[in-house]
C-alpha cells in the first residue's frame, strides 16, 4: 500500500509542532539555512518542500520526519516488511519521487528509499543543484542512467553502480539517456555509531 502526505497536512503538523515546542520562526530559519521570509513561505505552503528541509525540521523540533510527515510516530520494532511498489510516497523536488521503505521502523539508523528521477532534457546541459544535509548517503542504481555530481565532480552512473559519499557537501542528480533512473538511496543519519 501506498501512502502520500498532503503538503496541507504536513506544514500544519509543522507549526503545530514549533509553536508547542515554543520555537520561533527565526530559530526554525536559522536551523533549516533558510531567511525568515523563505522558512514562513515553506511553513505556510507556497512552497515546494525539499526533503532536506523536512529533516532540518524534524531534527530541530525532535521528532523522526515520518511523523511530520504522517502524523504518526514510527512504532515497529523487530522488522518491518514493505512490498514491491509500497511505501511512504514523499513527492519533492521537481518530479523526484521518494519512496520510503521503513517509514514505520523505530529508531531507524538509516532511512531507506527507492527514488525515481525524471528525465528532462532541459536538465541536461545545465549544472546539477546541489543538496546538503547531515550524514552520509549510499545510492545503487537500479534501473536508467543517472549523472552524479558531488561538488565540482561529475559521474555517470548506470545499471549496477554504487556511490556512497559525506551528504554534508554538496551534491546531486539528474536522470540521463532519454528516460527515468530509479535508484535505492540509504541515508545515513549523522552521528551514527555501530557498536
Amino acid at each position: 500500500m501506498q501512502l502520500e502526505p498532503e503538503i496541507k497536512e504536513v506544514v500544519t503538523r509543522i507549526r503545530s509542532l514549533r509553536e508547542d515546542s515554543g520555537i520561533t520562526l527565526e530559530e526554525m530559519a536559522k536551523a533549516t539555512g533558510r531567511s525568515v521570509e523563505e522558512y514562513e513561505a515553506q511553513e505556510s505552503g507556497l512552497h515546494d518542500l525539499s526533503f532536506t528541509f523536512l529533516y532540518k525540521c524534524a531534527a530541530t523540533l525532535g521528532v523522526d520526519v515520518i511523523e511530520i510527515l504522517t502524523g504518526e510516530a514510527p512504532h515497529l520494532t523487530g522488522y518491518e516488511l514493505t512490498g514491491a511498489g509500497d511505501g511512504l510516497v514523499i513527492k519533492r523536488r521537481a518530479g523526484f519521487e521518494y519512496l520510503h521503505k521503513a517509514a514505520f521502523f523505530k529508531n531507524k539508523l538509516a532511512e531507506p528509499f527507492v527514488v525515481t528521477a525524471p528525465f528532462f532534457p532541459d536538465e541536461q546541459d545545465k549544472p546539477v543543484h546541489l543538496s546538503y544535509h547531515e550524514g552520509q548517503e549510499l545510492d545503487f542504481v537500479i534501473s536508467g542512467k543517472l549523472r552524479f555530481a558531488y561538488e565540482d565532480h561529475v559521474e555517470e552512473l548506470g545499471a549496477g553502480d554504487l556511490v556512497y559519499y559525506d551528504s554534508s557537501r554538496g551534491h546531486g542528480m539528474v536522470a540521463t539517456g532519454g528516460e527515468p533512473c530509479v535508484f535505492l538511496a540509504l541515508v545515513l543519519k549523522p552521528g551514527l555509531q555501530i557498536s
